[in-house]
């Protein structure tokens, strides 16, 4: 990789930093049709990969943007190009975003009683749930065998259900999918 691609990758994500209104995670379609789909810097597997182990793991929602970065480092030479790769992908999520988010929540809590941010808030609940579930349509797209994965569609929805109309604690769905994945079942 050239310094420009490098520069280019920053700026991608300093866009998609002003975008990302649910999270970082909001803007999963996009970054894999960059980075898989038009720059070919990761595969299909690693981009699901990064975000699978960092989901898993403890600690910030934003951990898998660190992990793609270090993939397309990695894929581009040497474990220090990777840090490269952590450092320039971090910087361009977390930069555009925090600011915005800090001047505009300051902002917005001297104004809370105004008409305009009221509505600004209602208005942007569909959006948010709009661009998460394009997330999930993009993340279960990769799997090509609709008929091999029946089993987790049906769990899926059964707990979706659950989750909406019961008052049961969502570890207990998490328990029991656990489980049901250890012995071979989904």
């Amino acid at each position: 990789m050239q310094w420009s691609d490098w520069l280019h990758l920053w700026m991608h994500f300093l866009m998609l930093s002003l975008l990302s209104i649910g999270g970082a995670i909001s803007t999963l379609p996009d970054m894999q049709r960059y980075l898989v789909g038009q720059q070919h810097w990761l595969t299909d597997t690693q981009f699901n990969s990064s975000v699978a182990i960092a989901q898993a793991a403890p600690g910030p929602n934003v951990l898998f943007i660190a992990l793609m970065g270090w993939n397309v480092g990695l894929n581009a030479g040497s474990m220090w190009i990777g840090l490269l790769g952590v450092m320039i992908t971090m910087s361009g999520i977390l930069l555009p975003s925090t600011t915005l988010t800090f001047m505009a929540a300051r902002w917005g809590h001297a104004n809370r009683e105004l008409r305009i941010v009221r509505s600004f808030k209602l208005g942007m609940a569909p959006i948010v749930v709009g661009l998460l579930l394009s997330t999930g349509w993009i993340m279960c797209a990769s799997h090509n065998i609709p008929s091999k994965d029946w089993p987790i569609w049906m769990l899926s929805a059964l707990c979706s259900l659950v989750v909406w109309r019961t008052r049961i604690h969502l570890l207990w769905l998490l328990a029991l999918g656990a489980v049901l994945g250890w012995f071979g079942l989904v």
